[in-house]
């Protein structure tokens, strides 16, 4: 059958639908992080445009060319990871270079198969804990929102648990829509400089330093690797999809480098929305589904033309109430990687270990508690291993 024939309305409205829930619902992540490691608002919402851009046509690109719904996102995880761990040498030029070193290793991930092994053989639970580590200071935000800002945070929160319970796609573009409104009727809308709406790519020169490829690109890395690619190729196997793991992480890593230089953290294969466009309420013939991850890739395009606009309101607003929406948009994530750390007895004493030290803070010689966290993890895990064999 040609494109046009297997084109239909209800991959149509499953590919919108992903790429809506996947853009409103983490946007606001991905800007926080990237401002974390210090990009200014122009250097953010370039950095979103990039991402945005880079995954909608990958998605495409991948989707029509395989004839299978390989849906694409941008790296949530990895830009949680990002908001705690704080700048690296060099300001956001040096996490420019970070980002490109991450890129450079998903690459080699999907060439060289021994080290793809090594981050599949990394145990999930300490993979888990990191992740829950690193997710565990954005999850408190709303929390620490509510008590700062009753009324605003409340509503927020409020937005976000009565929606849940009716259909939890739509919870978080709910919790956007409500703060955008409480942003519009507090901030000073008029400040905003129009000439910033218009989205722009910002070139950054990399700067590149030890401190930021094992404090930010390794972790980024691992994180991007063990919490989506591998994830997302799953869901696709579940679903009867199965395209090359390796060429699948290499044109990810490929896009990653594409479009780092203008800010862009990481994209990957998409894991929660990929099951929208890879089920049966894209077509009930799965040979007619890839259309679907198509189609969200075309709006991710255009959602990134916005980047802009998003980002201006997001630095009209108090830090809290955008961190609040983060951390909401987060939970779901963070309580299946706290439950997956901690599901194994044997495995459950590094698991605690790599999500405390991870979610402690602390920085050693310039580098980020993900790194120390899942070297202590995986300290007690061969230690526990040694001891078993003596």
């Amino acid at each position: 059958m040609s494109l046009r024939s297997d084109f239909s309305g209800s991959a149509f409205a499953a590919g919108t639908l992903a790429a809506f829930v996947g853009f409103a619902s983490t946007f606001a992540v991905i800007v926080r992080g990237l401002t974390a490691v210090g990009a200014t608002p122009a250097q953010a919402a370039s950095g979103l445009l990039a991402v945005s851009v880079a995954m909608g046509v990958a998605g495409i690109v991948l989707s029509i060319g395989n004839r299978q719904p390989i849906s694409i996102a941008w790296s949530t995880p990895g830009a949680a990871m990002m908001a705690g761990s704080g700048q690296v040498p060099g300001g956001f030029a040096g996490a420019v270079g970070a980002f490109l070193i991450c890129g450079v290793l998903i690459v080699l991930a999907g060439q060289i198969r021994p080290l793809g092994r090594a981050v599949a053989a990394i145990p999930a639970p300490i993979a888990n804990a990191m992740l829950a580590g690193v997710l565990l200071p954005l999850c408190l935000a709303p929390a620490r929102a509510v008590a700062a800002t009753p009324a605003m945070g409340l509503a927020i929160v409020a937005a976000w648990a009565v929606v849940a319970k009716f259909n939890r796609l739509y919870a978080m573009p709910a919790a956007v829509l409500v703060t955008a409104v409480l942003i519009g009727f507090s901030a000073n809308i008029g400040a905003i400089d129009p000439y910033a709406l218009w989205p722009r790519a910002i070139p950054v020169m990399p700067a590149f330093s030890f401190a930021g490829t094992i404090g930010l690109a390794v972790p980024l890395f691992i994180v991007t690797m063990a919490s989506q690619n591998i994830p997302g190729m799953a869901i696709l196997n579940v679903n009867g999809f199965r395209p090359p793991a390796g060429r699948m992480f290499t044109a990810t890593g490929v896009f990653s480098l594409l479009a780092a230089p203008f800010g862009s953290h990481a994209v990957n294969l998409a894991a929660i929305t990929a099951a929208l466009c890879a089920g049966s309420d894209a077509h009930p013939d799965p040979n007619r589904r890839y259309w679907a991850a198509a189609v969200s890739g075309g709006f991710y395009i255009l959602y990134g033309l916005l980047a802009g606009v998003a980002t201006a309101f997001i630095a009209a607003a108090p830090p809290l109430l955008i961190e609040a929406v983060a951390g909401l948009a987060l939970l779901g994530a963070f309580g299946g990687a706290l439950l997956n750390a901690v599901s194994e007895a044997k495995e459950r004493e590094a698991a605690v270990v790599t999500f405390l030290v991870v979610a402690s803070g602390l920085t050693w010689f310039g580098i980020g508690g993900a790194f120390w966290g899942l070297l202590a993890g995986g300290a007690m895990h061969a230690l526990s291993k040694w001891q078993a064999r003596s």
